[in-house]
């Protein structure tokens, strides 16, 4: 509708690991609001399934293999956007590795394992964030969505690499922000708390299910569905007038 601020129809949107989980939501939430979601996602499979579902349901997509912790991969995914679209809107930092790792203490953390969620929690959201800028600021306009997490804030034991990956996230969004601000781009970060998706968790158990519940305001499960509202609007035009922001997506669970 001509003049809704709301409006994110015809927005060039890449939202990385949008192959499962919170990603795949996404994806089909904004190609549903008239967007074109731009799958970067590692796994082939999960990627040509979600572009299937998007496909299926009369929307428009472009799903490109990607590695976000890979700078030719990276580079690779944003030339396929641009020679497909001529343009990036918004970028949604959402790959992250989180389901597969195993509570433990943080001395007891294998190196290589450390090493992998930083890598691709923090350096793939300042590759891809850095690989989207010159577009961004050529068209004097962009959005950047960065996703962090409730654990921050609470400092949630047992997954040191993983907190410490997120608290960096919203470091670089208040650094982007203050960057970027002369060019028209916003910097945003979505801080969600625990959700359900299809993705089995390594840590989580219906004790942990509980106890997270019975932590929030609104003692519920939270779900895809909940992330969704915040993150249209940090992709429309109703928001431009925010930046360097960290919103919690919680239940209450956490207050910033």
């Amino acid at each position: 509708m001509a003049g809704n601020r709301f409006d994110v129809s015809g927005r060039v949107v890449i939202i990385t690991g949008a192959g499962q989980g919170i990603g795949r939501d996404y994806a089909l939430a904004f190609a549903e609001a008239g967007a074109i979601p731009v799958l970067a996602e590692i796994n082939g499979k999960n990627l040509h399934n979600v572009a299937l579902e998007i496909e299926a349901k009369g929307g428009k997509t472009l799903a490109v293999e990607t590695d976000v912790g890979s700078p030719e991969s990276v580079d690779a995914m944003v030339a396929n956007t641009l020679d497909a679209y001529g343009k990036i809107d918004v970028l949604i930092n959402n790959a992250a590795v989180f389901a597969t790792i195993p509570r433990r203490k943080f001395y007891d953390i294998p190196y290589d394992e450390w090493n992998k969620v930083l890598h691709v929690n923090i350096t793939g959201s300042y590759l891809c964030a850095s690989a989207v800028v010159p577009a961004m600021r050529q068209a004097g306009q962009g959005r950047v969505i960065n996703i962090s997490s409730g654990t921050v804030p609470q400092g949630v034991p047992g997954f040191m690499h993983y907190v410490t990956s997120k608290a960096a996230v919203i470091g670089m969004t208040r650094v982007m922000a203050r960057e970027l601000g002369d060019d028209n781009i916003n910097i945003n970060t979505v801080m969600p708390g625990y959700i359900e998706t299809e993705i089995n968790h390594a840590s989580m158990d219906e004790e942990t299910h509980q106890f997270i519940q019975q932590e929030r305001i609104l003692k519920r499960p939270g779900t895809p569905d909940d992330l969704i509202g915040i993150v249209l609007f940090l992709a429309s035009p109703a928001s431009s007038f925010i930046t360097g922001q960290s919103i919690a997506v919680c239940g209450g669970e956490v207050m910033l």
